[in-house]
């Protein structure tokens, strides 16, 4: 039974974007455009270009964000206000997530590359407010993100949190190398299997792995 991997378990944390809401509300597609914008106005180049670096910066540094930091030395703060001002009309709240989430034991987390104040906005209309005991965003890292081993250092010291009691849930598997050899138990949430040696558990649903979990 999956439950007998997590009976150490006493911290749970939780990815945001495609993890604690499904892809097709696409919310990605809106912050995609925003940030493709907001390097456009900021650094003065083409949209194609703006696009390629948005993509570029993603893959080298685990967010645009830190590709734009370290390249260009730009200001963090306007930046994830921009890109995160986006409709969250596509999110709809689930009770049953819900209901799992009130029922793990221990210390429940959220710890996303975006900004706690988004991850807020998104939690609510998901009806998952007041559900964690802490909201972490990228800028309680320094602005470092995942998957940079200083970034889960800097949340998980800040929070008095034992990666060896606790569980990962992500839906970017690379994201989760560092919290596997943490000592973490790691969960892959995502459409499909990205099979690897720090990937303990893989769902394509949440709340029906939650449910068993809690069986």
């Amino acid at each position: 039974m999956i439950s007998q991997d997590f009976q150490h378990v006493r911290a749970w944390v939780f990815d945001l974007d495609n993890t604690l809401y499904h892809p097709s509300a696409r919310l990605f597609d809106q912050i995609e455009v925003k940030m493709t914008d907001w390097v456009m106005r900021t650094l003065s180049v083409e949209r194609e270009e703006a696009d390629r670096m948005r993509a570029a910066y993603w893959q080298l540094y685990g967010t645009t964000l830190a590709g734009l930091m370290r390249e260009h030395d730009v200001d963090p703060v306007s930046y994830l206000v921009d890109v995160h001002d986006i409709s969250l009309a596509h999110l709809t709240i689930d009770d049953l997530l819900a209901s799992h989430i009130r029922r793990l034991p221990g210390r429940r987390i959220v710890y996303t590359n975006g900004s706690a104040p988004y991850a807020e906005r998104v939690l609510q209309a998901r009806g998952l407010s007041g559900l964690f005991d802490a909201v972490y965003g990228v800028e309680h890292a320094d602005y470092r993100p995942k998957p940079e081993r200083e970034a889960f250092e800097a949340i998980f010291s800040a929070d008095g949190l034992n990666p060896a009691e606790a569980a990962m849930f992500e839906d970017d598997a690379r994201n989760l190398a560092v919290p596997h050899a943490l000592g973490m138990r790691t969960v892959h949430v995502a459409e499909r299997p990205a099979p690897a040696p720090h990937i303990h558990h893989h769902t394509d649903d949440l709340a029906a792995f939650l449910g068993r979990l809690l069986e």
